[in-house]
C-alpha cells in the first residue's frame, strides 16, 4: 500500500478503555474530533473506545496518488485487535460482532461537510449475532441503515434510491411510520436494498468486514476533496493541506428502544450565548437522525421545552438520571476546555456515552456574550475574551434587526435557529439562489430541509427557512456559522416545487415574492418589514473597551456625509482617514455649478463658478468638523477626472445645454474632448491641481474657513489634514502644498486666528512608494491608497478583475482576492518600503491606510506589523478594524 513514507511513522492512535495515545493538544495531527475523544477518555468520561488515523495519512494519501502509506495496514490491524480486547467483541465475528462507526475529523470543525458511516461490520453473518443479543427487529433495522449509508458514502449511490424502495414498501403494506415495521419487514427491505446495489453497480454489496472498513476509510479521505468540503474550506479559510483524520469507534446504539436515545447539546445557548444548557434529543434513534432533520427532536431541558412551548417531554423528565449525568459531563467539559462546547451523546439502555466534544459554533451575538460572561466569571482573561470573537463576526452585529413597532404579517412560525433579520425573494433551489445572488438579487432560500449539497445556496441567501429540522439540524448549525438568519422546523410549511409556491394552510407564497425572516423569533413575515439599528451598548461596549485597551493602531473612517461621519463616530472612529470631496460635487444642486466650472473656457470663468461652490464646500466641512470635534480629519482634494461630472445621455446633454446657454452640439464636443482612453491613469488627482490650481485653492480655503468657523462657534479646534492625491514626484507635492499654505495663510490673516494643520499625500503609485524618502521631505503624512496601489502594482483593473480573479484564486496564483486582502508580497512590500523610507527622512511622519483594506482583518494585522499609525475604513467596518487591531497585538505577544 504505497511506498512513500517511513515504516516507523505512527499513523494510528488509540483512545478509550482506560487509556489514550493522544490528547487535545494534538488537534493538528488527530483532528478536532480525534483529539477531543482522546482528551475526554483521559478525563475519565464514558467514551466508546476506538482509534484515529491521523491527518498525516490524508496528506500522504493524496501525495501518493490516493494510495496508503507503508505500515498503515499493520497499524490498523493492531488497533483493531486492541479495540476487540477493550470491548470483548470480535470484528466480523458471527456470534459476538464488533460494529464500528467511521467518521471524519479535520482540525477545524466542518459540520456536515464530510462523510460518516455507522453500523459498519454488519453482514449476512454478523447480523445474526446482533439479532441474538438485541433482537431481530433492531438488528435488521441497523443493517438496512448501514447498507443505505455505506452505499451512498462509499459506493456512490444516491440516498433517494433507498428512500424510494422504503416508501414503496410502506405504501404496499399500509404503513405510515418506520416504527410500524417488524423484523420480517426489515429483512425484506435489506434484500431489496442489496438487489438495488447489484442492479446499479453490477456487483454485490460487500459482506467482508475488513473490506467494508477500508472502503469507508477511503471514502472519508476522498470526501476531503468533495465539492461541498472544498467550498466550505474556501468560505472559512481552511487550507486543503491540513487534511482530515479518520475516527473508527465502537458503536453504541441509541435505537435499542425507549431506554435508548441520541442527542446533541451545547453547554451554553449557541444563538444568544445565555448560560443555559441547550440541546435536543430523540429516543430510539441514531445520531444521524438528529442532525439530518428527518424527525424533529425534543428539547433536553424542561426550561427549554417551556420556552419553545414544546409538547414533547424533555430528556430531563424522560431519563432524569441520564440528564443529571449529562449536565455534570457538560460542566466538566466547559471548565476543562474553558469555552462553550458542542457535545454529541448516545444513551444505550440507560447508559450514557460521549461521542464528541468540540468548541461550539455560535452566532456573533452568542460569541460576544459568552466571551464577556466567561471573562466576568473568571474562566478566561479579558485578553482571551477579545480573541474569542473573530473581527469578521462583528459584521453580524452591526446591521439592522426588525423594529419592535413594525407591522408583522406572520406567514409561518418555526424554531429560532439563527438570529438576525433579512428580506429577500423566495427561492426553493440552491443553484437558483446562487445564480440570483450573483446577479445582485436578495434571496431567501426556502427548503424542506437542507443538506451539505445546499452549502452554496445557503451562502448566497440572505436567510434560510426549512420545514423540517431542529435547533441542531444542518440548516441551523451552518446558518449560525455563516451569520445567516434561519428559521427551522416550520412544520406547517408545505413546498410545491412544480407550482413554484409554498403553502401554509390556505395561504400561498410564490417564488419571487418578498418575505422577511426574523431568526430571533423564528417567524417568517410576508413583504418588507421596517428595520432598526443595532444596540451597541452592553456586552459590545465592554468587549470593544477591552480591545481598545490592547490595540496600538488608531482606527479612522472613510466618510464624507454627516450621516456616515456620525455613524462612524458612534462606532468608535478616532478621526477621518479619507473624506472624498468629489462625492459632495454630485449633489443635485451642485452638479450644474461643477459642470459650468468645467465648461468655462478661461481661468476667470472657472473662478466665478468656484466662488459659487466655495460656501457649499465650506458648509460640508463645517458639518464634519462639528461632529468630529478635535479628532484629525484627512480631506482629499479633488481626485477623479473631470469627465465623470459631465452628462452622458442625450437628454442630460440637452438639459445642461439649455441651463448653460450652450449649443448642445458644442457641449457634446467638449464632453468628448474630456474623454480619456484610460482615465484611471489620466488627467486626475494632483494633475488636475497642477493644471487648474484654482480648484485646489478653493477647496483649501473652504477647509480652513470651516475649521476657523467651528473653532469660534464651539470652542473646539478642528484638526484638518489636507491630502494631495496621486502624487508621483516631490515636485508635484511642493507646488500644490504651496497653494494650500497660501490659502491657509490668507484665511488665518482674515480671521486673526491660526489653526494647526498638516499637508500630506496619498501613496497610490509604485513610483511614489519607491521615492517616499524624497517625497517625505515635503509631505507631513502618508496615506496609503491601497485600492489604486493594488491596481497600479498588479496591472489589474478592479472593475474588470471579476472575470478572472476567481480562477486565479482557485489555481493558487493569489491566495485571496488582492482587492479584499492586501497582497503582502507585492503591494505590501511597497507599503513597507515607503513607510521605512518616509520615516528615515521624517521620523515623526504620520502613516495610515485608507483603502478598503483598512477594514479587512488580515490587512489590519499587516498594518500593525509594519508599524503604521492608523487604518481607515467604511463606517460599519470601524468596530471590525478596532477588534482586528487588538488581535494583531495579542497574536504578536502569543507568537
Amino acid at each position: 500500500m504505497g511506498d512513500g513514507a517511513s515504516v516507523g511513522t505512527k499513523w494510528v492512535y488509540s483512545f478509550g478503555g482506560g487509556s489514550s495515545d493522544g490528547s487535545a493538544a494534538m488537534k493538528n495531527l488527530l483532528g478536532g474530533k480525534g483529539a477531543n475523544l482522546a482528551e475526554m477518555a483521559s478525563l475519565g468520561l464514558p467514551v466508546p473506545p476506538g482509534f484515529t488515523l491521523t491527518t498525516d495519512v490524508c496528506t500522504a494519501y493524496y501525495d501518493l496518488n490516493e494510495a496508503y502509506p507503508e505500515g498503515l495496514t499493520e497499524q490498523v490491524d493492531d488497533a483493531l485487535k486492541m479495540l476487540e480486547q477493550k470491548t470483548g467483541k470480535t470484528f466480523g465475528d458471527a456470534a459476538n460482532p464488533l460494529l464500528v462507526s467511521v467518521r471524519s475529523g479535520a482540525r477545524a470543525s466542518m459540520p456536515g461537510m464530510m462523510d460518516t458511516v455507522l453500523n459498519l461490520g454488519l453482514s449476512e453473518v454478523t447480523v445474526q449475532g446482533l439479532a441474538a443479543k438485541a433482537g431481530e427487529r433492531f438488528a435488521y433495522d441497523s443493517y438496512r441503515r448501514f447498507i443505505q449509508m455505506y452505499s451512498n458514502v462509499v459506493l456512490g449511490l444516491r440516498h433517494d434510491t433507498f428512500e424510494y424502495i422504503l416508501d414503496d414498501y410502506k405504501d404496499s403494506q399500509g404503513y405510515d411510520l418506520d416504527t410500524e415495521m417488524e423484523a420480517d419487514d426489515w429483512k425484506t427491505i435489506v434484500g431489496q436494498y442489496k438487489e438495488a446495489v447489484q442492479d446499479k453497480l453490477g456487483k454485490p454489496f460487500p459482506d467482508d468486514a475488513r473490506e467494508q472498513l477500508w472502503g469507508a476509510i477511503g471514502a472519508v479521505f476522498g470526501s476531503w476533496m468533495n465539492d461541498r468540503a472544498i467550498l466550505y474550506r474556501k468560505l472559512n479559510d481552511i487550507p486543503a493541506e491540513w487534511g482530515t483524520a479518520v475516527n473508527v469507534q465502537s458503536m453504541v446504539f441509541g435505537n435499542m428502544g425507549e431506554t435508548s436515545a441520541t442527542g446533541v447539546a451545547f453547554t451554553r445557548d449557541p444563538s444568544t450565548g445565555a448560560n443555559t444548557f441547550y440541546g435536543e434529543f430523540l429516543t430510539n434513534a441514531q445520531g444521524e437522525d438528529v442532525v439530518a432533520g428527518i424527525r424533529t427532536p425534543a428539547p433536553i431541558s424542561r426550561a427549554r421545552a417551556d420556552e419553545l412551548k414544546s409538547d414533547e417531554a424533555p430528556l430531563e423528565e424522560v431519563m432524569p438520571a441520564v440528564y443529571k449525568q449529562l449536565t455534570d459531563v457538560a460542566d466538566t467539559l466547559e471548565a476543562h476546555y474553558r469555552d462553550m462546547q458542542d457535545i454529541e451523546f448516545t444513551v444505550e439502555d440507560d447508559t450514557l456515552y460521549m461521542l464528541q466534544t468540540r468548541t461550539g459554533k455560535r452566532t456573533a451575538a452568542a460569541a460576544l456574550k459568552i466571551a464577556v460572561d466567561m471573562a466576568s466569571e473568571g474562566l478566561i482573561s479579558k485578553e482571551e475574551a477579545v480573541m474569542r470573537l473573530e473581527p469578521a463576526q462583528l459584521d453580524q452585529l452591526l446591521h439592522p434587526t426588525i423594529s419592535p413597532n413594525a407591522t408583522r404579517d406572520v406567514v409561518v412560525k418555526g424554531l429560532p435557529a439563527s438570529p438576525g433579520a433579512a428580506m429577500g425573494q423566495v427561492v426553493f433551489d440552491s443553484n437558483e439562489a446562487a445564480h440570483l445572488a450573483e446577479a445582485g438579487r436578495a434571496v431567501i432560500l426556502v427548503r424542506v430541509e437542507t443538506s451539505p449539497e445546499d452549502i452554496h445556496g445557503m451562502h448566497a441567501a440572505r436567510a434560510i427557512v426549512t420545514a423540517r429540522g431542529g435547533m441542531t439540524s444542518h440548516a441551523a448549525v451552518v446558518a449560525r456559522g455563516m451569520g445567516r438568519p434561519c428559521v427551522c422546523g416550520a412544520g406547517d410549511l408545505q413546498i410545491d416545487h412544480e407550482a413554484g409556491v409554498f403553502r401554509v394552510g390556505n395561504r400561498e407564497v410564490k417564488k419571487g415574492d418578498v418575505i422577511t425572516v426574523d431568526g430571533a423569533e423564528g417567524e417568517v413575515l410576508f413583504g418588507e418589514v421596517e428595520m432598526q439599528q443595532p444596540d451597541l451598548s452592553g456586552d459590545f461596549g465592554v468587549l470593544m473597551g477591552w480591545a481598545d485597551e490592547v490595540r496600538k493602531l488608531t482606527v479612522r473612517t472613510n466618510a464624507e456625509t454627516p450621516a456616515d461621519v456620525q455613524v462612524a463616530k458612534d462606532f468608535g472612529a478616532e478621526g477621518i482617514g479619507l473624506c472624498r470631496t468629489e462625492h459632495m460635487f454630485f449633489d443635485a444642486e451642485r452638479i450644474p455649478v461643477v459642470r459650468s466650472m468645467i465648461l468655462a473656457g478661461t481661468k476667470e470663468g472657472r473662478e466665478r463658478a468656484l466662488q459659487k461652490l466655495l460656501p457649499m464646500q465650506r458648509s460640508d466641512f463645517e458639518e464634519i468638523f462639528r461632529i468630529m470635534g478635535d479628532l484629525p480629519c484627512t480631506i482629499r482634494l479633488l481626485d477623479p477626472p473631470l469627465h465623470e461630472f459631465m452628462p452622458h445621455t442625450e437628454a442630460e446633454m440637452q438639459e445642461v445645454a439649455t441651463a448653460s446657454g450652450m449649443d448642445a452640439r458644442a457641449l457634446k464636443a467638449q464632453a468628448e474632448a474630456l474623454h480619456e482612453s484610460n482615465p484611471m491613469l489620466g488627467h486626475r488627482g494632483c494633475r488636475l491641481g497642477i493644471t487648474y490650481p484654482e480648484i485646489y485653492a478653493m477647496q483649501a480655503r473652504a477647509i480652513f474657513e470651516a475649521a476657523v468657523a467651528i473653532a469660534k462657534a464651539t470652542g473646539v479646534t478642528p484638526t484638518p489634514e489636507v491630502m494631495i492625491p496621486l502624487v508621483a514626484t516631490r515636485k508635484e507635492l511642493e507646488i500644490l502644498k504651496a497653494v494650500v499654505d497660501q490659502e491657509a495663510k490668507a484665511v488665518f490673516a482674515e480671521n486673526d486666528r491660526t489653526i494647526e494643520y498638516l499637508v500630506g499625500t496619498m501613496i497610490e503609485l509604485p513610483r511614489a512608494a519607491l521615492r517616499a524618502g524624497q517625497i517625505a521631505e515635503t509631505a507631513e503624512f502618508f496615506s496609503f491608497g491601497t485600492n489604486d496601489l493594488t491596481q497600479t502594482t498588479l496591472g489589474i483593473s478592479r472593475d474588470d478583475a471579476g472575470r478572472f480573479l476567481t480562477a486565479y484564486e482557485e489555481q493558487g496564483i493569489y491566495e485571496k482576492d488582492p482587492f479584499v486582502t492586501i497582497d503582502q508580497d507585492g503591494v505590501g512590500e511597497l507599503v513597507r518600503t515607503a513607510a521605512e523610507r518616509g520615516r528615515a527622512t521624517r521620523g515623526e511622519i504620520k502613516l495610515g491606510i485608507c483603502g478598503e483594506h483598512g477594514g479587512d482583518p488580515a490587512s489590519v494585522i499587516f498594518c500593525h506589523e509594519i508599524g503604521l499609525n492608523y487604518v481607515s475604513c467604511s463606517p460599519y467596518r470601524v468596530p471590525i478594524a478596532r477588534l482586528a487591531a487588538a488581535h494583531a497585538v495579542l497574536k504578536q505577544v502569543k507568537d
